[in-house]
């Protein structure tokens, strides 16, 4: 931008993660003039975090690499930033937030972007210096110096975060160990298909599993030095992972008064309860039309259309239509792809064959398709992502043969 733009209004955003990243930049492309301030408690700007439990933990990739945007860009574009820095409060009323050093800034819309933090398990021994999770740059940082070459490694929760750090600790020649409390893994969020397929893919790789087993402790007196097991058997390690999932980081939201269930509830255009504060990614609870219910969603791509969607409100455009949910996950060679959520009424088939590692699982529901787990098959992936968005009925045989088109399915 060639001009300094005007002293208001001021669009102050509250979380500098992917959510905040991407809404800032997406302003100043939709033509606000007006101030932006990005606030994060990182001293980092924005930056792309699915790398952390890849190539980051791996080595294989910079802290420039994964900024979001070149530092030059929030000079040139008279975005104001203040990292490292964290609020205390927000006044609404006063549309005013404060921060730990008591030093107060005004806006004229607020947009909280704080995203979501790891979830702590209420046993002994959490606390052990060895015990990490993965969320954040500093968290990867600590677990990229704690992962050596035959280090012993037992990671508690089967979910993505778990599995990607499994992957990853094995490319880098550790041993490990999952625990998971449910009776397969990915219980929540993938089809028991597509969940078996990657503990077969994870064995043959050397991982470890203990399916259906709680914690009772992770045992050691200054480090953790084992996992006691609910069944009492003891996983003696050097490190623990910790990948329990994650809760919203909603406490401003709450003491603000803010309308909050499982995250900041939003309406479709991300507006919570206060008309002049918005709220957008692993944060936001809100109505997504295809399934007819508020959802709160841990998804890169979901917050970037939320932040599209904020831009497009608070420069008086017309958003874009919601898009279908996706995610996508990266296991050794496998990339996992997903569109949709999953729907334990409808039916599930798969297209493919497994053993190919190469296949999909597509799921419908009264003739449409409402979610497509893809494994190595970005067709499929692109075909589901069409189906889900269109509701175009389909039939279960013609998503099985494999010798159908895809594109003409979905076109």
């Amino acid at each position: 931008m060639s001009e300094t733009p005007i002293a208001k209004p001021h669009v102050l955003v509250i979380g500098a993660g992917h959510a905040g990243g991407a809404l800032v930049g997406q302003l100043r492309q939709f033509g606000f003039a007006g101030r932006i301030t990005l606030v994060g408690d990182e001293p980092h700007t924005p930056y792309h975090r699915p790398p952390l439990s890849k190539a980051w933990l791996k080595g294989e990739t910079t802290t420039e690499k994964l900024a979001l945007k070149p530092g030059s860009f929030y000079e040139e574009q008279h975005i104001g930033l203040r990292l490292g820095e964290r609020v205390q409060a927000i006044e609404p009323d006063a549309h005013r937030v404060r921060f730990d050093d008591g030093t107060t800034l005004d806006y004229d819309w607020l947009v909280l972007a704080t995203g979501a933090r790891a979830r702590q398990l209420p046993i002994p021994g959490v606390g052990h210096s060895n015990v990490l999770s993965l969320r954040n740059l500093a968290d990867a940082e600590r677990l990229r110096n704690a992962l050596k070459v035959d280090r012993k490694v037992v990671i508690i929760g089967g979910g993505y975060i778990g599995l990607e750090c499994a992957a990853t600790a094995r490319a880098l020649g550790a041993e490990v160990t999952v625990v998971e409390h449910a009776p397969r893994l990915l219980a929540r969020v993938a089809s028991a298909s597509i969940a078996t397929f990657l503990q077969s893919e994870h064995e043959a790789q050397g991982v470890q599993f203990r399916l259906n087993t709680g914690i009772d402790a992770i045992e050691g007196e200054h480090a953790a030095t084992a996992v006691r097991l609910s069944d009492g058997t003891r996983l003696p390690c050097d490190l623990v992972i910790l990948g329990v999932g994650a809760e919203p980081a909603a406490e401003l939201a709450l003491a603000a008064g803010l309308a909050c269930d499982d995250g900041v509830t939003v309406d479709a255009d991300c507006r919570s309860s206060h008309p002049d504060i918005f709220a957008i990614g692993d944060m936001a609870k809100r109505p997504i039309p295809i399934y007819g219910r508020p959802i709160r969603l841990e998804s890169v791509p979901g917050a970037g259309e939320q932040a599209r969607r904020v831009a497009a409100v608070l420069c008086g455009r017309e958003p874009s239509a919601p898009e279908v949910p996706w995610f996508w996950s990266d296991q050794y060679d496998l990339k996992l792809q997903i569109v949709g959520l999953i729907d334990t009424d409808a039916t599930s088939v798969v297209r493919g064959d497994p053993a190919s590692r190469s296949f999909a699982v597509f799921h419908v529901k009264d003739t449409r398709v409402v979610c497509v787990e893809a494994i190595n098959s970005p067709p499929a992936f692109m075909a589901g992502k069409k189906l889900a968005a269109s509701g175009k009925p389909v039939t279960p045989s013609e998503l099985a043969d494999s010798s159908a088109d895809l594109k003409t399915i979905a076109a």
